[in-house]
């Protein structure tokens, strides 16, 4: 999918002065095993309301990738919490590393997330990232004394936030409202706390809602409004 493709460019650009190497190859090898689909998101929903080739925002797009990415990271840390369980070996799909590795993986999670920040702060869009990650701390902290089906909630929440995320990101970099964001991101959330491979996740019926965008009022604002 040519969005992903862009998005994955454009996040590898963001982060390739990182230093030291084993720093940036942890950051690139965590964002590569991860799905594309906030990025691309971000790009369709771009797309839907301008109606041309998204090539504009794609690091808007990043942005949102990186963040997602960081975030994710920080989340598959905790679950492992390889600090308080010395022993415990990552292997629950979402990244989490083993524990010789978690300091240096809490470090690339802040480097994502704050590369993330960067590259959204002059945008339309700059001010929605601060309330995700302030929302994801606040379901991280209430996880942990939560049953395992209101942890597992908690979880899933990351996922419909940064959805809104790539639509409001997207929506606006075209010109257009971003109010009509979180009743699609509602819509388009997986059931679980990750999301499939781009051409999984982006089947007829979720693209078809993506490029209702416009109609939904999510057009260009114009002189008259």
């Amino acid at each position: 999918m040519e969005e992903a493709a862009a998005v994955r460019r454009a996040a590898s650009e963001a982060i390739a002065d990182v230093v030291p190497a084993e720093l940036r190859e942890t950051i690139e090898d965590h964002v590569a095993d991860g799905s594309a689909v906030p990025g691309a998101l971000t790009l369709l929903s771009a797309r839907a309301v301008s109606g041309e080739d998204p090539d504009a925002p794609v690091e808007q797009a990043a942005g949102v990738q990186l963040i997602y990415d960081g975030l994710r990271l920080t989340r598959a840390v905790a679950r492992a919490n390889p600090w308080r369980e010395p022993d415990a070996v990552a292997a629950d799909g979402n990244g989490a590393p083993a524990d010789d590795d978690a300091d240096l993986a809490i470090l690339a999670a802040d480097v994502l997330v704050s590369r993330g920040f960067y590259l959204l702060a002059r945008t339309a869009a700059a001010e929605e990232p601060v309330g995700v990650v302030r929302a994801f701390g606040r379901d991280q902290t209430d996880r942990e004394a939560a049953t395992t089906d209101r942890a597992a909630d908690l979880d899933r929440r990351l996922e419909g936030d940064i959805l809104e995320l790539a639509v409001t990101t997207g929506v606006t970099a075209a010109g257009g409202r971003g109010d009509v964001a979180s009743g699609i991101a509602d819509e388009l959330a997986p059931e679980g706390p990750r999301f499939d491979a781009v051409e999984q996740f982006f089947d007829d019926a979720r693209r078809d809602r993506v490029s209702r965008l416009a109609a939904d009022g999510g057009r260009p604002l114009n002189r008259n409004d």
